[in-house]
């Protein structure tokens, strides 16, 4: 995915409210701008963090500036959440994930399990179907490990299980961990952040359900799937 048109560098102020930020342009003007991840974004607001924006013209917009990226130990990281499920269908499209390139068919935000949507559904005559679920990441914490979630998630843990119930009734369930970040080698589910995601991931995978974990190059010029990374399952030695 190339940005329409080159991001804008800043200086963060503040990140608050989950959905706004303040920030210093590099002319010295003080701006707030919408941030595009409502989540904790754990290890990613530091003050004074170099930071990249997009810029909207929009007469309707209230800001004309949205966070995009955080630069954090020398990695530039990609924190807009509405971006994952678009780098995920690239993934899929470039025969980056398995044999998911094969299906047929690929149709977004399609209604499942109990009152879900799945972010994508494929299907082929000979395969079936399989739904895919997408997961945001830019959690790391050791060098060289990505990490899901970041902060407790009940409706990523419903979200396996309803992937289950897919694979129990015949057909396929796909994890895909979408990592914004380049420094990663391995991703691992995260338990002591979140035991209880970790423990549905675990009954997921026993159930039939895939993982697979995409990590990104990230520039300030794009954001591209760049293949499949290890997954770590030490993380579930102690459940």
């Amino acid at each position: 995915m190339i940005f329409d048109r080159p991001l804008v560098p800043a200086v963060l102020v503040q990140r608050y409210k989950r959905f706004l930020f303040d920030a210093v342009l590099e002319d010295g003007r003080a701006i707030t701008g919408s941030c595009p991840n409502t989540g904790s974004m754990r290890g990613l607001t530091a003050p004074g963090s170099r930071i990249w924006l997009s810029e909207h013209d929009s007469p309707t917009r209230k800001y004309h500036h949205m966070l995009e990226m955080v630069e954090v130990g020398g990695t530039v990281v990609g924190i807009n959440t509405g971006l994952p499920n678009r780098l995920a269908e690239e993934a899929i499209r470039a025969g980056q994930i398995g044999d998911l390139h094969l299906y047929s068919t690929l149709q977004r935000e399609q209604k499942y399990g109990r009152n879900s949507r799945i972010d994508m559904l494929l299907t082929d005559p000979e395969r079936g179907r399989a739904y895919v679920e997408v997961k945001n990441v830019h959690f790391s914490r050791t060098s060289g490990l990505a990490e899901f979630p970041d902060s407790p998630t009940a409706r990523g843990a419903k979200h396996l299980e309803e992937l289950g119930d897919m694979v129990e009734a015949g057909h396929r369930g796909i994890m895909i961990y979408l990592i914004q970040r380049d420094d990663c080698a391995t991703f691992r589910v995260c338990n002591d952040l979140d035991p209880l995601y970790a423990q549905a991931f675990l009954r997921a995978e026993q159930r039939g359900v895939e993982a697979f974990a995409v990590k990104c190059r990230v520039s300030q010029q794009q954001i591209a799937p760049d293949g499949l990374i290890m997954m770590d399952e030490p993380a579930f030695a102690d459940l």
